[in-house]
């Protein structure tokens, strides 16, 4: 079975990258990433061994590229996103999470790809409580929300999951601070002190590294049948960070900026069918923030 990763070298791209290395029936790995972000962990420090891997640097955007490298891909995995929620950024968005994903989704559709699995975000449920209707209100979400349409097209003829992630946190080797749990955990642990926004009230869907590239590599030729699921797990405020946070840094400070604000929720049920994929032992939430904390300490000796 030949797999092709988009953003293959990011944070999640890169240890989905490590679980696919070790399973027998994937002989090779494409990872297809244009490095904007700089980040060469994935060939540094994964200790994939050479052979199963191979490295294309290109745009989304690159018809010419995603022609060749879809040619004779078994699965795909389209993890390349721009996913910041900087509305400033909305040329961005467009770019790779709409059109870049359009560009994909037209190789794919002349090639001979037998699965499709695309991590999509519950931005595209704005301030929908409970994922109750899709009602994007960002840059992000409404990228987000074309990226499927384009996708959900594949439906009849591929297997397609689309897969509405919420903020994932834990260590990995590409490691980026980009959500706020990350941020914290690396203020907590290295700075002692972390910076709130807001009232710190809002609630946020988070799931672990961990269990979603497992539930990622598990989902390679699964019988789960074509639709869109979230991929959650916890749900939790920023003041229930805090709270973890002060049980594994008791000495932590904490600054509030703006704490008249009520800002809002981007939260989404967890889909059980996904999370039957996942058969590692179970780890509490605070268990899991342990187990970061020991390799942030590991890694800093």
């Amino acid at each position: 079975m030949k797999v092709l990763i988009t953003g293959g070298a990011g944070y999640i791209g890169t240890e989905l990258c490590i679980k696919l290395d070790k399973n027998p029936k994937v002989k090779e790995i494409i990872v297809l990433d244009n490095l904007s972000r700089g980040n060469y962990n994935l060939f540094l420090h994964s200790q994939i061994k050479p052979g199963k891997l191979k490295f294309v640097k290109a745009e989304l955007l690159d018809s010419r590229s995603l022609d060749k490298v879809v040619k004779d891909v078994d699965v795909v995995y389209h993890l390349a996103a721009e996913n910041s929620n900087d509305e400033k950024l909305h040329h961005l968005h467009e770019q790779v999470n709409n059109w870049g994903t359009a560009e994909l989704t037209y190789a794919i559709e002349e090639s001979q790809v037998k699965q499709v699995i695309y991590l999509s975000s519950i931005a595209v449920y704005g301030n929908s409580q409970e994922n109750s209707e899709v009602e994007p209100n960002t840059s992000l979400g409404n990228s987000k929300r074309r990226g499927e349409q384009h996708i959900e097209r594949l439906g009849s003829k591929i297997k397609t999951h689309i897969l509405r992630l919420g903020e994932v946190f834990g260590y990995g080797a590409s490691l980026n601070m980009d959500g706020i749990l990350n941020g914290y955990m690396f203020d907590s642990h290295f700075v002692g002190r972390i910076s709130v926004h807001g009232n710190g009230k809002q609630e946020q869907s988070f799931i672990s590294l961990h269990k979603t590239t497992e539930i990622l590599s598990n989902l390679l030729g699964h019988e789960l049948e074509t639709g869109i699921y979230n991929l959650v797990d916890e749900q939790k405020s920023i003041l229930d960070l805090i709270d973890s946070l002060k049980e594994l840094n008791p000495e932590m400070e904490m600054v509030f900026t703006n704490n008249h604000l009520e800002l809002p929720n981007q939260v989404a049920k967890a889909d059980d069918h996904l999370l039957a994929l996942y058969t590692s032992p179970e780890l509490s939430f605070e268990e899991e923030l342990k187990d970061f904390k020991t390799h942030l300490q590991l890694s800093s000796l």
